[in-house]
């Protein structure tokens, strides 16, 4: 750690990615051309993202901290390991989980591309839903409040509370696990990861 006010960790590439999408410059624009350098400081090494902002001209620059050791996520996960993330809070997870989980129920009419990327999104919907439940202590029957700091995440648990219950997550997780087995019917290929579907820019930066 750099002292107290050490920036935080960024599992992987993706997750430090995600989290700049997902804070975006005050102007409401997400692109800021942004180039990543690498520093060591107090025994950690350290990413800085910088740019300015497309739109109004705005510098940016945010750092994190790296892992000791560089991990590249399972095929269809967002990050290895039970820790729960320091970028993104457990409301924003859920609603990366929702938008990416918004599709039809009925899916037979799915082929092709369009079925590929649709088990991609399930599949991306379902891992956000297992980085909630990493924020769940052991015996908790739903995420503590002390798991939400954005302003989405706390939007998003205002909204409706009952969201975040074990219970609830479980079900919506075992939701997605059924839609995925009816697009993994026979003949079909098997499942995609998220992170080579491209799914609307997540995952990269500028």
């Amino acid at each position: 750690m750099v002292g107290d006010m050490a920036p935080p960790l960024a599992r992987n590439a993706v997750e430090a990615h995600l989290h700049l999408a997902l804070h975006p410059c005050p102007c409401g624009e997400t692109e800021f051309g942004a180039t990543s350098s690498v520093r060591a400081a107090g025994g950690d090494r350290l990413v800085r993202y910088a740019g300015r902002c497309v739109s109004c001209g705005r510098d940016r620059a945010v750092e994190f901290r790296l892992p000791a050791e560089p991990t590249v996520p399972a095929d269809g996960d967002w990050a290895d390991g039970p820790e729960p993330s320091e970028l993104i809070d457990a409301g924003q997870w859920r609603w990366l989980a929702d938008r990416y989980g918004d599709l039809p129920v009925d899916l037979d009419g799915y082929s092709g591309p369009a079925r590929e990327q649709a088990r991609a999104d399930l599949s991306a919907a379902r891992a956000a839903l297992d980085e909630v439940l990493k924020f769940l202590p052991d015996g908790a029957d739903e995420v503590p409040e002390s798991a939400f700091w954005s302003p989405l995440g706390r939007q998003v648990r205002a909204d409706e509370p009952g969201r975040f219950r074990r219970v609830r997550l479980l079900a919506a997780r075992d939701g997605y696990d059924r839609l995925l087995a009816r697009l993994d019917g026979p003949g079909t290929p098997g499942a995609r990861g998220h992170q080579d579907s491209g799914h609307g820019g997540w995952g990269s930066a500028g």
